[in-house]
């Protein structure tokens, strides 16, 4: 695979050392590829550094108040209220991200991928300009057979008044002092999830959403579900309200919403969706056509208009998940230097949100699946956990299971509940498999947990 005699500098030259392009130049270089990876930042992307990583950790974090709330009910004495020290985890965390920068760096070098530091622009259908790369002065170009772009995404902020008081997901994991009092504004996974986490550390904290319920794009009941089970937890969710203006006092930050009314808070965090992280890439001068959001156009392949250039990941906006990404590596890497058989599959892809309770669905919702299939039957369940007979909490679970009728095949499963993406993993292999609700029903579960409702289901709704 390593073409001594090519012109060109390198057979795969990837821009962002994200997740997606971390593990295409991994692969390639494996294969024997002459490969390179142009990144200014921390390895890792967004995943790592600001995103997936850091936000489980601060879940975990506030889960612990939880648990040492419930610990009386089985017999724990707790003789002084617990102290949470935002410094501590702040600097746990920050320790454990370098630790898997350092990671990433091993994989790639030890590959013998080359990486080159600095900011990657187009020159031409083979060519980047690269700028800040140590040791050198203004820019190097390099050339490459193939280039791939995997820059992922950015927050996006509204043009606002007060817009520059606010903050977003990649500023939070760093923020000093602890907010005590903080407005989440958005209603997607990413503000629901930060929401939940900081009202579990302590925070007083407020949620508003333009629309008419939170975390658009999932099965309406699972969605309902949510925001009534994160109410009881303490955040307090408006829906149908939206920021007029943001204006710093002596109190605080003083948040103008449309109806009139106002909140005082310490940090305002706009998670109000990602825009592909495109800027000063030249995209346009070399041709890569883009959507009107800037996203990344591509066809099966990850080619892009311009046929030596491939895109993947959160830049072309398709499904901004990190195992989607890490897929569709797999496959270009196939394409380029393998035998071009591997297929990325976008139906049943399993994902979390991990609000207090977490959510984990696959498959579709139900207004999605009569849509598509017509005809189904749908099973539900509802209940305290074994857990919470004790715990004294009122956090209830939701299980439910949407079955085309036709052909028995089970094509929606969803909970809410503790561990809920733990537990829907495991069924995603299944439901990808094509399994039927007849090989669900003849199952055995495992007594007692919770995943086993999904097996014992018997009765479907309205039955």
């Amino acid at each position: 695979m390593n073409d001594v005699d090519s012109p060109f500098d390198f057979d795969l030259l990837v821009i962002g050392g994200g997740s997606g392009g971390v593990r295409a130049a991994r692969m390639a270089a494996q294969r024997g590829a002459r490969v390179a990876v142009v990144e200014g930042g921390a390895l890792g992307g967004t995943c790592v550094n600001v995103g997936c990583i850091p936000k489980k950790l601060y879940s975990y974090a506030a889960h612990y108040a939880e648990a040492f709330h419930e610990a009386a009910g089985f017999g724990w004495s707790i003789p002084a209220p617990p102290r949470f020290n935002w410094s501590v985890l702040k600097a746990n965390r920050a320790t454990e991200i370098t630790r898997l920068n350092g990671v990433y760096q091993n994989l790639l070098t030890g590959a013998g991928v080359q990486l080159i530091t600095g900011w990657a622009t187009l020159v031409d259908a083979h060519t980047v300009a690269v700028k800040g790369v140590k040791g050198a002065e203004g820019q190097q170009r390099y050339s490459a057979k193939n280039i791939l772009i995997a820059t992922g995404g950015t927050p996006s902020v509204p043009d606002i008044a007060g817009r520059a008081l606010v903050i977003t997901s990649n500023d939070l994991f760093d923020l000093e002092p602890f907010p005590q009092r903080m407005l989440v504004v958005g209603g997607g996974y990413i503000a629901c999830e930060f929401a939940s986490i900081f009202n579990g550390l302590g925070s007083q904290v407020t949620q508003l959403y333009r629309g008419e319920q939170v975390l658009r794009g999932f099965d309406d009941e699972v969605r309902h579900f949510l925001a009534a089970e994160v109410r009881k937890a303490g955040v307090d969710l408006r829906l149908q309200a939206d920021v007029a203006n943001i204006t710093r006092t002596a109190q605080g930050l003083v948040v103008a919403l449309e109806d009139g009314s106002t909140v005082t808070v310490d940090a305002v965090l706009y998670a109000t969706g990602r825009v592909p992280l495109v800027a000063g890439l030249g995209l346009e001068a070399v041709g890569v056509k883009q959507s009107k959001d800037g996203a990344i156009e591509v066809n099966a392949q990850y080619q892009t208009s311009v046929p030596s250039i491939y895109a993947l990941g959160d830049v072309t906006a398709r499904m901004q998940l990190t195992p989607v990404a890490l897929g569709e590596a797999m496959q270009l890497v196939d394409h380029l230097f393998g035998s071009g058989h591997k297929q990325m599959a976008y139906d049943f892809i399993p994902t979390a949100v991990f609000t207090h309770p977490n959510i984990g669905t696959v498959g579709f919702g139900e207004a999605e699946a009569r849509a598509k299939f017509g005809q189904i039957t749908v099973f539900k369940s509802e209940f305290k956990a074994l857990k919470h007979t004790l715990s004294g909490s009122t956090e209830r679970t939701l299980m439910k299971l949407i079955v085309d009728t036709a052909s028995d095949r089970v094509v929606g499963l969803h909970m809410v509940g503790a561990d809920a993406g733990e537990v829907v993993q495991g069924f995603a292999v299944a439901m990808k498999a094509g399994a039927t609700k007849a090989v669900f029903d003849s199952t055995i579960g495992i007594h007692p947990t919770a995943a086993e409702e999904f097996v014992t289901m018997r009765v479907p709704v309205g039955g």
